[in-house]
């Protein structure tokens, strides 16, 4: 344990399936940790993986007394295991980004006046117009997508000011469709929090501020004012300015802790609550991204952070503004088509085995001799299309490649699309510049040494089982040092660092330029192929 005096910084994040929480002390080793799974240990609330599907299939929600009672376990487990709360200085946190909770009128006088005997789901009990609260799973909304964008100009009108075009998980458009399925809940509603800016008020105790990064997921916010875009609030519901309140930015102190919170827990008088966000954002904060780098998760479905000084928002792909930066943006970009389609192609020309895998990717040429394989198992995101496509190097379609061919055309192929995408939305590859690999497949460095080459930069791994949770433990230490203009990086500068995994190949950036070009024009000859 660190040394009595040591100051404490806790990071908290509300995903999916559990609440989750980090301390970290002033040369940020992680001190604390702890959880709480709902569905095995808040059972009452009969959830599945976190939330209720309904028999629609398409409407997914969460209840929101779920959220608070966790609080009050957590909290509770800390206290039991010795937790020294008196030398917490700041915290901070994260929720599942999109969803949105729905306080009733006179919630705000409930959290001002929270009494400490009692746990907070008791005195929140009636605190809520909406009890379940819809979450990113939900998809019921098309018909509000498709208003919000005839109202304000199209899907790229829409892109071009909320950093994404309309989509079904997005806050404003599950807003629109309270409002007109169940008027009566939302004329109750005082306020409208997205799950972070809730989780901030219970530390509060009064309505929190939504974030510049939490508030770029919701196709409300003109990311470039950072204000509400009159067009965007016009076309979703009345009077809605008011129930969000002002977004601020995402190292904002948005006051004191709660006076329940010191009574109850201990927590010294000063403690601070730095403004809480999304937690993709707060991952972007945990995998300490500086200008330049890009993360690439490796998992199932295949996820894309990028660090972005000019953005250029597309139909495709998420911008937000940058949690630790001001004047920067991230983006984020998702592709279903991850480790499954590897693992396909492993079984089908590998004899299911890893390490024949990674000897044909070090025995093949880089460039696959001209080669190009496009491997769309299921519906993309990225774009939307269907279906394998192969290309010689006359940009002909062809039936198969070798076993080996194939291996290395679905590698590059996977690395040449992120890098494509990422430069649509306005990256830049710049000095410096670091690729930070993540998920199940960053353990293979044959395959790192694809993304290495494709990008012609280094790649580092990094280990991010908490990187939400942390990234709010290190938000939290910025947030009482951002007003005197300390950059996030010098905060964090004593943070364990990301191990240099592999290298570019010299002279793979002369092989891939001409293979980014066609992969892009093949990969928009698929998408048009799609559309017929």
């Amino acid at each position: 344990m660190a040394a009595s005096t040591e100051s404490f910084y806790l990071g908290f994040d509300f995903s999916t399936q559990q609440l989750k929480v980090v301390a970290v002390d002033g040369n940020l080793s992680v001190v604390h940790q702890d959880n709480v799974q709902f569905d095995s240990e808040l059972p009452e609330f009969g959830t599945q993986g976190g939330v209720h599907i309904h028999a629609d299939s398409l409407t997914v929600t969460s209840p929101v007394l779920m959220w608070v009672k966790a609080l009050d376990l957590i909290l509770g487990k800390m206290k039991n295991a010795g937790f020294d709360f008196s030398r917490v200085k700041a915290l901070s946190g994260s929720g599942q980004q999109h969803g949105s909770v729905y306080w009733r009128k006179g919630t705000n006088q409930v959290l001002r006046d929270l009494q400490p005997g009692k746990t907070l789901h008791e005195l929140l009990k009636g605190g809520f117009a909406v009890s379940d609260s819809p979450v990113w799973m939900d998809s019921s909304t098309t018909e509000q997508c498709q208003y919000l964008e005839t109202a304000v100009g199209g899907a790229q009108r829409v892109a071009d000011i909320t950093g994404s075009r309309a989509y079904e998980r997005f806050t404003g458009n599950q807003i629109a469709k309270i409002y007109k399925a169940q008027p009566e809940k939302y004329e109750d509603t005082e306020r409208i929090s997205l799950v972070s800016s809730f989780a901030a008020s219970l530390f509060l105790g009064s309505y929190a501020a939504i974030d510049y990064s939490d508030g770029s997921g919701m196709n409300l916010m003109d990311i470039f004012s950072k204000q509400w875009a009159d067009s965007c609030l016009e076309a979703t519901a009345p009077h809605l300015e008011e129930r969000l309140g002002a977004p601020v930015h995402s190292s904002a102190v948005l006051g004191l802790l709660s006076p329940y919170h010191v009574t109850r827990y201990g927590f010294p008088e000063d403690c601070k609550v730095v403004a809480f966000t999304g937690d993709n954002p707060g991952s972007l904060a945990g995998m300490r991204l500086q200008e330049g780098d890009i993360a690439v998760s490796l998992g199932t479905s295949d996820t894309v952070f990028l660090w972005i000084k000019e953005p250029r928002p597309t139909v495709e792909g998420h911008i937000f503004c940058n949690p630790v930066d001001r004047s920067s943006y991230m983006a984020l970009i998702c592709y279903k088509n991850g480790s499954l389609t590897r693992e396909r192609i492993r079984n089908k020309c590998a004899g299911g085995s890893w390490e024949v895998f990674s000897s044909v990717l070090r025995t093949t040429p880089t460039g696959n001799n001209g080669n190009i394989g496009i491997y769309f198992d299921a519906m993309e995101i990225t774009p939307s299309a269907v279906g394998v496509h192969r290309f010689d190097k006359e940009n002909t379609k062809v039936a198969g490649f070798s076993a080996q061919g194939e291996i290395r055309a679905l590698v590059e192929g996977q690395f040449l699309a992120k890098r494509v995408h990422a430069e649509k939305l306005g990256y830049k590859i710049i000095p410096g510049t670091r690729v930070l690999a993540t998920g199940g497949a960053s353990s293979n460095k044959d395959i790192l040494q694809v993304l290495s080459d494709v990008f012609y930069a280094p790649v580092y791994t990094i280990d991010v089982a908490n990187s939400a949770c942390l990234g709010c433990g290190y938000r939290a230490l910025q947030g009482l040092v951002d007003e005197s203009g300390v950059s996030f990086a010098e905060a964090v500068r004593k943070a364990p660092e990301a191990q240099l995994a592999v290298t570019p190949t010299p002279g793979a950036d002369k092989v891939f330029a001409p293979l980014l070009r066609r992969y892009a024009e093949l990969e928009e000859r698929v998408l048009q192929e799609s559309k017929q």
